[in-house]
């Protein structure tokens, strides 16, 4: 198999990564993938799509497999990289899972609802036959048979639970069932919160190879690692979040050892002191958004972070290695941050020399 990944290197990613979680690590993570590489392989049959839900139905499994092997056999992985593919169904993907309508494009996914029903008539239950759910199983599957632990497969993207809640009860609804349906809010939620688990454990468990856990964000965990959301709570204020949010995602890093938080937006500001109190949350990925400050521009968000003891997050984005040096200048040091690149294997070695700055191997 022509990935360029070893045992050696494995062995390396959990150790730099095992004390990264644990704070004892002096220097950044630093996971730079470079493209543009000869794969020593021929072609895969199909191309390797962004969206796996965006392969037409009579393309296998297996064959879905082997795209992501030669997209993985192109690249090079430097620092703290490793090689990852994660099964990408779009934000929320247990929408589908319990009865929502899939839709795509090669770019996107949206999840409706067969219907809009008055709160009080939804009741969601577990669906062996789901299509949706077995074609992400069947996927997950054969990658693991694939790779034989060679390539670490990331969880799906399941959404978070008021997240899914809201595509069966479109935002709107939902805001006013906060007001005059309370505790049907939160009976839903609290079933989608035991439907999540379920299926995080059963896709889970057809992995048997996988070195360890990650998800579309790819830090490398040995212990259970996912990056929870909650893209709903930019519309309530702290006092509704606290409510109907805080409880489930508190619940939800109880039971994982290494969870983060997607923070995407200026929006989503406002429970970031509520968050930072979630003793078993080990960190936050803050993404400004479009037509907001690059990451590397928001020194008071990550100081907050830094200073409740949380780890940190961050992409290079179109600032490149820029975002991770003006973040190190400004907080006094890198450490406790996973930067997390890719660029084309011409700028090898500006790579190199940026590692380098931050006190990491190249390999």
């Amino acid at each position: 198999m022509p990935i360029h990944f070893n045992e050696g290197r494995w062995k390396k990613v959990s150790e730099n990564y095992g004390r990264w979680w644990d704070g004892k690590l002096d220097r950044p993570l630093i996971h730079l993938t470079v493209t543009g590489n000869d794969p020593g392989r021929k072609p895969s049959k199909h191309p390797c799509k962004g969206f796996a839900a965006a392969y037409d139905k009579s393309v296998t499994a297996e064959e879905i497999a082997d795209a992501w092997d030669y997209n993985l056999s192109t690249q090079r992985f430097l620092g703290d990289a490793f090689p990852s593919m994660w099964l990408n169904f779009g934000p929320g993907a247990l929408a589908a899972f319990l009865g929502s309508k899939l839709e795509h494009d090669e770019r996107t996914v949206w999840f409706h609802p067969e219907k809009v029903e008055e709160i009080k008539d939804i009741n969601f239950h577990w669906d062996y036959e789901n299509y949706w759910l077995n074609r992400v199983k069947s996927i997950a599957e054969a990658a693991d048979r694939r790779f034989q632990g060679s390539a670490q497969i990331g969880m799906t993207d399941l959404g978070g639970v008021m997240d899914v809640l809201s595509t069966f009860r479109p935002s709107e609804k939902l805001l006013m069932d906060l007001y005059d349906s309370p505790d049907e809010v939160k009976r839903l939620s609290w079933q989608i919160f035991d439907l999540w688990w379920r299926a995080y454990d059963e896709i889970d468990s057809v992995q048997r190879h996988n070195p360890g856990y990650t998800c579309w964000t790819p830090i490398f965990s040995d212990k259970p690692y996912y990056m929870t959301q909650s893209d709903f709570c930019y519309m309530i204020g702290p006092d509704m979040f606290d409510e109907f949010v805080k409880p489930e995602l508190a619940a939800t890093h109880r039971r994982l050892t290494n969870g983060f938080y997607h923070l995407d937006g200026p929006g989503e500001l406002a429970h970031l002191d509520s968050l930072l109190k979630i003793k078993e949350l080990k960190g936050i990925q803050w993404i400004p958004g479009d037509g907001q400050p690059p990451p590397e521009e928001w020194p008071d968000v990550y100081r907050k972070i830094r200073d409740a003891g949380k780890l940190i997050q961050v992409f290079g984005n179109k600032s490149g290695f820029k975002t991770l040096d003006k973040m190190a200048e400004d907080l006094g040091s890198a450490k406790g941050i996973v930067f997390i690149h890719s660029v084309d294997a011409s700028k090898l070695d500006e790579a190199k020399a940026f590692m380098k700055r931050h006190g990491c191997d190249e390999e």
